[in-house]
């Protein structure tokens, strides 16, 4: 059901339902007014505990969508911290929709509630249960001063997500049931229900596979369905879903007199994928910011220099770092908004000193371009070139650029604006995100850190949408951390993608305050609506907080490929370079579901060439592109700081980060490791044919088992050698031990083979495609595990257990050799479910079991 069919959302009725117990005449009543002023307007739960699970559970007087949840606070030590929300149709199944956590502050703030399951089917809600985890005060009794709800309401909308939810369970259910009906060779009832319903369990080609290889051991049929899969892309899931290894190679392309673009940080860079052109714009270079204009020529592999200064160009920027530039490629125009000037990150207090004076301040942060740019500490780097005179006000201005690429004004500049806050636009900023809707027309602008000269108090910048046809901006998201529409967290040096399909913006990472954050939030463009995907994606699997990280977007294949910067681990604030995992992968299905994180493997040295060596080495406000047709990541510059063993066996990158020592420490700030390097990266995956590969070496495993048991081990092992091998990677140690056992399999066989050698005339069948089965021989186990005392007792007591595998009436009209014995069956079920690891999603059985659903007491 698209979302911008959807009615609009509203504030939703409800009353107390259910709860916990209260302490004294806090009851669960109060937090349906929102009365901030009233000390007793709110719920209070009977016990200090955390280890005491408290709930309070609402019922909604309408049957609703529910999309957010709001909660009204003042500032207690009591106020509950964290959270979870569930919601459901009856109070005996409900679905947790939310884990986050509040601030202990006086403003109301606004959850999304996730209304949809993974297969994006929206679900109804009726009931919403509250779990407070813990409260802001130690030894307090967590309370809730008032909740609000929101969702949609519209009758025939939410009955049209009601018959869409019960259609989505039942599909479900039955697809559970018709797991677990093959999975006990209960055929006939598998292939009733499947007759009789409209559901496509499996796809075709996967069912193919299922008939070859378990009722009918036809091994040429089954490896000839691995190649379909394959073909038709069935195994693309895997194979993204694998760790990849990145392959960097380095750029040394020149202009015609030899020239690059210097050292710096802070620059920033813009991709013409069309034309294999990027542009490179600024920076600070440990000295001065820069104006200098650049593109290099992908396909020359070739620099050139647009313009030595900018701002001796006809309305062209002055020299600044840490702005933003995104490309169009509809007009071929590039936009430039946002800088830390000269003067910008000068302190009043401060500003006539030298080095030592700011030496001490450790309270300064960083910008991306490696300039200590906050706090009471002026800029070390700047204050080093004497007393400098504060810039008039103008200086403070936003001014908003485009640069003609082609057409009649190619090479020309417009002033756009001379300052877009004072038409509904940003203020000055430095350290924001902005990325360009092409379809749309629209720029969007995040966060960053205000520039006013007011550096006594940390400002920050909202979301902001620029309309390019109409010239005029909108405030979507405010910056205020205590206003009404602050669902996404202001920040300043994180990161933001747009995903095209959806029109989703994904914002994550960078700083608050004194904090380096690791959350990630979606944000819905059609619908304003906000879903916070993760408060923290270290505890996820995801990399550490991070701060100046660059991130690009890959929409067609749904990933998006983070390069670190400076970061901080769990334990600890010390600021460090990441150098252990610093290039992430995150995989989504959804933009608005939480995804996957991934490290990318470094590249293996000993695969490399002449134009490459190994890696870049760790750095920060460095700048990347991504051209998504070659699937090519480019990297340019950025800054190492003056790196030093910190002590416990990691890198400190002490030289700007003013995090666990003092600025600079009055070293000369030209000794710092700027870097003008240029790469590319591509990522190596498992290659299709070597999923194929290890998918046919799981069936002649198997085939090799049964023939250990059905023929004479001299054809046993003659297949052993050729045909197993010759899918074996003997480099592997897994696989190579693997084909170890089963050569023990076949040495352990009594003489003969088998119990019963086949005779002269059993021989003569031996060719045929369904090998001779002998009726006596006892089944291997399977390729993980001996047989085992108790496995060989649980075989002796078949017939007490309700499911004994026996052949299935259906198995009759199958044309096969012979049906396979239960033991077999179940080893060859087993082959199939692993090769069914290698198979998207949407293209096979669940993965869970039916009985992995039912608890261990017998209790749904």
């Amino acid at each position: 059901m698209s979302t911008t069919d959807e009615p609009p959302t509203v504030p939703l009725r409800y009353h107390i339902a259910g709860g916990s117990e209260h302490s004294g005449k806090y009851v669960a009543e109060n937090i349906l007014e929102d009365n901030p002023l009233d000390q007793t307007s709110r719920w209070s739960g009977a016990y200090q505990s955390p280890n005491v699970k408290q709930w309070m559970l609402l019922r909604l007087q309408d049957v609703a969508v529910l999309k957010s949840i709001t909660f009204g606070k003042v500032p207690h030590p009591c106020n509950m911290k964290e959270f979870k929300v569930y919601v459901g149709m009856s109070e005996d199944n409900m679905t947790e929709v939310l884990h986050a956590g509040l601030r202990n502050d006086s403003g109301k703030e606004t959850f999304s509630i996730r209304h949809s399951n993974n297969a994006g089917v929206c679900f109804p809600t009726r009931y919403v249960k509250v779990m407070p985890l813990s409260a802001h005060g130690q030894s307090f009794h967590t309370s809730i001063w008032h909740i609000a709800l929101a969702g949609i309401t519209d009758s025939a909308f939410v009955e049209r997500v009601r018959e869409q939810h019960n259609e989505y369970r039942e599909a479900s259910v039955l697809r559970y049931v018709l797991k677990h009906l093959r999975q006990r060779r209960f055929l006939t009832p598998f292939a009733d229900i499947l007759s009789r319903s409209s559901l496509q369990f499996e796809h075709p080609t996967i069912s193919t596979m299922y008939d070859s290889l378990v009722l009918k051991g036809d091994w040429a049929d089954a490896e000839e369905c691995i190649r379909k899969a394959s073909s038709a892309g069935m195994f693309d899931g895997y194979r993204f879903s694998c760790q990849p290894q990145a392959r960097w190679t380095r750029l040394h392309g020149a202009d015609a007199d030899g020239d690059v673009p210097r050292r710096r940080g802070g620059h920033a860079m813009c991709m013409d994928e069309q034309n294999g052109l990027i542009y490179l714009l600024g920076g600070w270079d440990g000295l001065q910011n820069l104006d200098d204009l650049w593109v290099y020529d992908v396909r020359k592999d070739t620099w050139r220099m647009l313009s030595m200064a900018t701002s001796r160009e006809k309305n062209g920027p002055g020299p600044r770092a840490c702005h933003k530039m995104v490309f169009d490629p509809k007009t071929g125009a590039i936009y430039v908004l946002g800088r830390l000037g000269e003067g910008d990150a000068l302190d009043h207090s401060d500003a006539r000193g030298d080095t030592s004076s700011t030496a001490n301040a450790a309270a300064s942060s960083t910008s991306p371009s490696g300039r200590p740019s906050s706090g009471v500490a002026a800029s070390a780097e700047t204050t080093r070139q004497g007393n400098v005179t504060p810039l008039p006000w103008t200086a403070y201005c936003s001014e908003f650029y485009r640069y003609h690429t082609r057409g009649l004004d190619e090479e020309k500049w417009d002033l756009l604006s001379f300052d877009t806050s004072t038409s509904g636009g940003p203020p000055l900023i430095f350290d924001h995100q902005m990325v360009l809707d092409c379809e749309a027309q629209i720029i969007y602008v995040s966060g960053g850190r205000v520039a006013d000269g007011d550096w006594e108090l940390t400002k920050y910048s909202g979301l902001y949408a620029y309309d390019i046809r109409t010239g005029s901006w909108q405030l979507l998201q405010t910056c205020d951390a205590n206003g009404p529409n602050t669902a996404i967290t202001a920040r300043f040096g994180h990161s933001m993608v747009l995903e095209p399909e959806t029109r989703t913006l994904l914002i994550f990472g960078g700083q608050r305050d004194e904090r380096y954050l690791s959350d990630m939030f979606a944000y819905h463009i059609p619908t304003g609506t906000v879903t916070e995907l993760f408060p923290n994606f270290t505890t996820a699997g995801g990399p550490d907080a991070c701060f100046t990280q660059r991130a690009v977007i890959d929409p067609e294949l749904r990933e998006i490929y983070l390069f670190c910067g400076l970061t901080r681990g769990q334990h600890g604030s010390l600021t460090v370079l990441e150098t252990e995992s610093p290039y992430w992968i995150y995989r989504y299905e959804r933009p608005d579901r939480p995804g996957t994180w991934t490290t990318i493997l470094p590249t293996d040295a000993s695969h490399s060439t002449e134009t490459e060596t190994g890696s870049p080495q760790p750095r920060y406000a460095h700048q990347v592109v991504y051209d998504a047709s070659s699937k090519i990541v480019y990297m340019h510059g950025g800054n190492s700081g003056i790196i030093k063993d910190d002590g416990s066996g990691g890198l400190h990158a002490e030289a700007e980060s003013g995090r666990g020592r003092s600025v600079l420490d009055g070293q000369d700030a030209s000794k710092e490791h700027r870097l003008d390097d240029f790469w590319k990266m591509t990522l190596e995956r498992q290659v299709w044919k070597d999923i194929v590969r290890r998918a046919i070496y799981e069936i002649r495993q198997q085939q090799f088992r049964e023939l250990c048991e059905d023929a004479p081990a001299i054809k046993a092992l003659g297949f052993l050698q050729a045909e197993v091998s010759s899918v074996v990677n003997h480099d592997n140690a897994e696989e190579a031990e693997v084909f170890r056992v089963l050569l023990s399999h076949l040495l352990s066989l009594p003489p003969g083979g088998t119990s019963s050698t086949p005779s002269t005339s059993e021989a003569k069948d031996e060719d045929k495609d369904t090998p001779m089965r002998s009726p006596e021989s006892t089944p291997l186990p399977s390729q993980d595990e001996e047989m085992t005392d108790s496995a060989q007792a649980e075989t002796q007591t078949t017939k007490r257990v309700p499911v004994t595998y026996d052949q299935d009436p259906l198995e009759e009209t199958i044309q096969s050799g012979s049906q396979p014995t239960p033991a077999r069956f179940k080893q060859r079920t087993e082959v199939y479910e692993r090769l069914l690891v290698f198979v998207n999603a949407d293209a096979k059985q669940p993965d869970r079991s039916l009985v992995d659903l039912i608890n261990t007491d017998g209790v749904e």
